[in-house]
């Protein structure tokens, strides 16, 4: 007997995981309506009115997407490249320069890996952002500007692969992107 499209695990479980990260991007929307959307438009503000460039970093999952996101800040006009926290923390915090903005992403906020990175954003006043779902985390509480994310359910059966938290990263990190595009 074989199984018809309609009755393949395979599309329920796809259909349930895009249903799912759909919910968390609603989610995001609606945040962006209120306090979020503040938040927003303070980076975009803070972003426009600088001369540096935005440096990306991110630890894992985090980190991948936040490649996604330098990349297509500089492919839409906004000078940016992605900087790994941990080779951060082994030199590469020298190539932070005093105008530039740190967008540090974090689902927790927690990541050992970005604590070197908000100390030296914090000792040399360079303007830190936050993209985390908690704002009470070290990072968030670090930043300058937090974009405090939804905490939304992620499809992952058992809660536990990062699947609507990146989705949700991306999905901000381009509204960032088109902003600062439209804004230019």
């Amino acid at each position: 007997m074989t199984l018809s499209n309609s009755d393949h695990p395979a599309l329920s479980s796809a259909l349930r995981t895009i249903e799912t990260e759909g919910e968390g991007l609603s989610q995001l929307a609606e945040a962006l309506r209120g306090s979020l959307g503040t938040a927003f438009t303070q980076v975009i503000d803070k972003i426009i009115a600088s001369h540096g460039r935005v440096i990306v970093s991110g630890m894992g999952k985090s980190g991948h997407v936040g490649r996604k996101i330098a990349a297509t800040l500089a492919s839409t006009g906004t000078p940016a490249h992605f900087v790994h926290p941990s080779e951060a923390s082994h030199g590469d915090l020298g190539m932070i320069q005093d105008d530039d903005i740190i967008l540090a992403m974090s689902w927790s906020g927690e990541s050992v890996e970005l604590a070197d990175l908000v100390a030296y954003a914090n000792r040399f006043n360079v303007t830190l952002i936050a993209l985390t779902s908690n704002a009470d985390s070290a990072l968030g509480k670090g930043a300058d500007i937090c974009l405090t994310l939804p905490k939304a359910k992620e499809a992952c059966p058992n809660g536990l692969a990062p699947t609507t938290s990146t989705t949700i990263q991306l999905a901000m990190g381009d509204a960032i992107a088109i902003a600062l595009l439209e804004s230019r």
